[in-house]
């Protein structure tokens, strides 16, 4: 299993990406989901419409110290490491890194994610 986050601009019944007009989208594994949860982004990555979170600004201070948090202390994030390899600090710092640039350079878009 794995997370789909996509940042877009347009409704969000239109029927084609064209159409609803994607600017941002990533892919990793679910396996990392604890190192999330304990880095309290989770609920903005994974759910965010179910926890209320809409937009991109919406999540940009959450992201940002979860990730403060998570590069202050790698040791504490990697002992989160998926088992069997798929899953680890070394990606899911920089896949945060990456959508946190996204969510400030497309404040207003809307967010869409798929697991």
């Amino acid at each position: 299993m794995s997370l789909d986050f996509y940042l877009y601009f347009g409704e969000n019944n239109e029927e084609t990406e064209e159409e609803r007009g994607y600017v941002f989208d990533r892919n990793i594994t679910h396996n990392i989901n604890k190192m999330a949860t304990e880095a309290g982004i989770y609920k903005v990555l994974w759910h965010p419409e179910e926890n209320g979170f809409n937009k991109a600004k919406q999540i940009i201070s959450i992201l940002e110290k979860g990730l403060k948090d998570m590069k202050e202390r790698p040791e504490h994030y990697e002992q989160f490491n998926a088992p069997n390899g798929w899953g680890s600090y070394e990606h899911f710092v920089p896949w945060v890194e990456d959508v946190l640039k996204a969510c400030k350079r497309y404040p207003e878009a809307s967010i869409e994610t798929s697991t």
